[in-house]
This record gives structure tokens, C-alpha cells and sequence, in this order.
């Protein structure tokens, strides 16, 4: 088997890449969401939710969190590729069923919402990361859209938040549970959303960002789902108005997607209600760039919002893991090489993955931990080669403006604007 490492840190990584000090663990649940429309048999002659069947919806999450500092266990894990199926070993530093760290309070909780098709190991090295730095890690297999469940789009229209929601509540009461490994373990009152493309479509519903009237209206297209189940995303309702959970307390999104396709508008982006970290490429085919992400982030006023660029690099950018071995093959039935689904054209995956730890670090730790040192390694000159690198005896001259936390010569090729709620 190929080793398939998740946990490669680069020796041109910015400083926030490298793993916290915490050892980490890692464990499959399978959560269950009761009676909830089966998207994907819904047929064309079932005109209102009433008439649609309903199924008890199965989530399966990996939860990645602190472990204690005994520890010992596999660091192994198994995970489909996009095949959906072929199993292949990935290998990391968590701990299969390590015994988990103690805490008075509770560790932050991150929720992890992968993108279509996808799985909850895309992001593993994001999670497996973020754990060993003092956070509950919990990435979702979104059932109907994943390898091996791949069979609605529709359904990840619909079931992205309503997917994002219901893991929260139940990792909040499996958090109050003395049975469950969780007990005391997770602050559900202090969470983020990380999302990728369809993952992040979904986040930017659950964090305030309602649908147009048009995406929820539409009965043709690809981007479409049955009639009535977007209702309760309607950005003009009260009930949306309504649905947002406080406990949300910040969301970083990858190439999200949504308003190239009239889902989002510059009405409705103004609806966020949290500070969002937002990551895209400037050559993004997929979603868009000058009108997908980027408008996305503009629009998005009245909150801090910070937006990374990686410039050059297409729609896998910053979030896949590296591919794994195994998916350098070209699969008769799909009809492209495996590995596309994973790589950028112009970036390395690790790369990527170690600048976007670095950035979703210092994010996470302002606006979950309210560590105000973060804020450093956000304000930033916008274009990374205007930066200058000027350190004398270890302390930056008066024309440094190289950016934080970037050794010299490897802050290339990216752009990062930070705008406050006021602007």
C-alpha cells in the first residue's frame, strides 16, 4: 500500500503550518438525522415536501481531537478515493481511538463540510492539524454526494446546512453525555464551519447568507432541487431570518460556491453574520473567480472577512488532500485520470494545504479563541512580492513588510486583503 501521508509540513511551510503541541486522536460516529426527504427519490410528479418520501439520513463524521499525552494507537486511516472504490491507507499523526485529552472547559468544535463529490477525509490534513492545536475536528460525510454514496446533486443543495445544523446539535448533546467519549471534552457554544465548494455553499446558508428568490424557485437546470425543499433557505423569509445559531461564532470557506449560479446575490450576501475567512484560486473554471469568489467575499459586508488568493490555481485550491497514490490511474468509467480530482495545475497540494493551516490557524484562533496576537498574521501588504524582507538582529527594520510568519523568498503568488466590519 502507498503511505499517503496527511501530515507533511514543507520546509518553505509558514510558521502556523506546524503542528500544536497537543497529541491527537481520531474516531468514526455514525450520526443518524430522522425522517428527512430523501432527495434522491423524489420524483418529478411530487409537487410539495408532503409528498416526498423520507428516510432516517445516515451521517458519518471523523472526529479528530486532543488526545492525551499517554496515548498509543494505529495512525492509519481508511478512506475511499474518488473512485468510491478503492480503500486506500492514509497516514497521519492522530491516534485510532486514543483516549482523548482531559479539559476543564472543553476544546472549540470545527465543523468540516467536504465539497461535491467528496468524502470526510478531503480535508483531513486541515483537521488532523487543527486538533493538535487545541480543537474538536468533526468533517462530514455528506450521505447522497460522497464516493461512495454519489447520487443527487439536488441533495447537496437542500442537505449541506441542514447537514451542518444537525452535527452541531448532536455533537453538543453527545458533548453533555457520560457515556460518550465527547463528555466534556467539546464546547459546542464555541464553534466554526469550514467548508469546501458545495461544503461552503452550505456554510455561507448556515451563517447568515440565504438563498435568492430565484435559486429557490427554480424547477429546471442543474442547479435546482425538488419544489418547496429550498423554502426554508429563502433569504426574504422571516423563518430564515430566524434560523441562524448563535454558537457559530466564525466559518472559513474554499472556493465557495453559489453566486455564479444565482443562488447568492449582492442582497444576500449581506445577510452574514459572522467573520469569515474566505480561499480561492484566481483561475477558478468551476465556481468562478471575478464572478464567484470574489464577489462573494465583497459582497459579504458587515463582518471581518479576510480573503486568501492563490494566484493561478483552479478550483481544488488549498482544501483536497494530496492524491493519493493510488488515484494516479485513469478510470474507464469516470474517463479522466484519478488524480485530477484532487491537483491543481499550477500548485502542489502540501503546499496549498500548509498555507491555508497557517491562515485558517491565526483565524480561528482570533475569532474562537480571541487571541488578539493572531491579528498579526492578518494584516498584511495585499500582494505577497511587494512584501520586503528587511530583519536586522532578529527584529524587522522600518521598511519590513515581509509577510508574518513567511520565511524569506517563499511568500509568492498569493494575495490576502483583510477588511473589518466597517468597510
Amino acid at each position: 500500500m502507498a503511505e499517503n501521508r496527511i501530515d507533511v509540513i514543507r520546509p518553505d511551510a509558514p510558521a502556523l503550518a506546524a503542528y500544536g503541541d497537543q497529541m491527537v486522536g481520531v474516531r468514526e460516529l455514525t450520526l443518524v438525522h430522522k425522517d428527512q426527504i430523501d432527495i434522491a427519490n423524489v420524483t418529478a410528479d411530487m409537487t410539495t415536501p408532503d409528498q416526498m418520501p423520507r428516510y432516517d439520513r445516515p451521517l458519518p463524521v471523523e472526529i479528530w481531537y486532543p488526545a492525551d499525552s499517554e496515548a498509543t494507537g494505529s495512525t492509519t486511516l481508511k478512506a475511499y478515493m474518488r473512485d468510491g472504490k478503492t480503500l486506500v491507507d492514509l497516514h497521519g499523526k492522530a491516534m485510532l481511538d486514543a483516549a482523548p485529552a482531559k479539559s476543564e472547559t472543553g476544546f472549540p468544535l470545527v465543523i468540516v463540510s467536504h465539497g461535491y463529490p467528496g468524502n470526510r477525509f478531503l480535508m483531513s490534513p486541515i483537521a488532523e492539524n487543527l486538533a493538535s492545536k487545541g480543537y474538536v475536528v468533526v468533517s462530514i460525510d455528506h450521505t447522497d454526494t460522497t464516493y461512495s454514496t454519489l447520487r443527487s446533486f439536488p441533495s447537496a443543495l437542500v442537505n449541506r446546512s441542514e447537514d451542518q445544523m444537525f452535527v452541531l446539535d448532536e455533537i453538543a448533546r453527545l458533548s453533555q453525555d457520560p457515556d460518550s467519549f465527547l463528555n466534556g471534552l467539546v464546547d459546542a457554544g464555541d464553534t466554526a464551519i469550514i467548508g469546501y465548494s458545495m461544503g461552503a455553499y452550505g456554510t455561507l446558508v448556515s451563517v447568515g447568507i440565504g438563498l435568492t428568490d430565484q435559486a429557490v424557485d427554480a424547477r429546471e437546470g442543474f442547479w435546482h432541487a425538488p419544489a418547496g425543499t429550498l423554502e426554508r433557505y429563502r433569504a426574504s423569509s422571516p423563518a430564515y431570518r430566524g434560523r441562524f445559531d448563535p454558537r457559530i461564532k466564525t466559518a472559513i470557506v474554499f472556493a465557495p460556491a453559489g453566486y455564479s449560479s444565482g443562488f447568492f446575490d449582492d442582497e444576500t450576501l449581506k445577510g452574514i453574520r459572522v467573520p469569515t475567512l474566505f480561499i480561492g484560486g484566481s483561475n477558478d473554471d468551476t465556481v468562478g473567480y471575478k464572478d464567484g469568489v470574489l464577489p462573494t467575499f465583497q459582497g459579504a459586508k458587515g463582518v471581518d472577512r479576510g480573503f486568501l488568493v492563490f494566484e493561478g490555481a483552479n478550483h481544488n485550491v488549498g482544501a483536497p488532500m494530496p492524491a493519493p497514490e493510488e488515484a494516479w490511474v485513469y478510470d474507464p468509467d469516470l474517463k479522466f485520470n484519478l488524480a485530477m480530482h484532487y491537483t491543481d495545475f499550477v500548485w502542489d497540494n502540501v503546499r496549498m494545504n500548509n498555507i491555508a493551516t497557517h491562515f485558517g490557524t491565526a483565524w480561528l484562533g482570533k475569532y474562537l479563541k480571541g487571541d488578539a496576537a493572531m491579528q498579526t498574521y492578518l494584516d498584511l501588504v495585499p500582494v505577497s512580492n511587494d512584501g520586503v524582507y528587511d530583519m536586522v538582529d532578529g527584529k524587522p527594520a522600518a521598511d519590513h513588510t515581509y509577510w508574518a510568519g513567511f520565511q524569506p523568498r517563499t511568500a509568492q503568488a498569493l494575495r490576502f486583503d483583510f477588511l473589518s466590519a466597517e468597510h
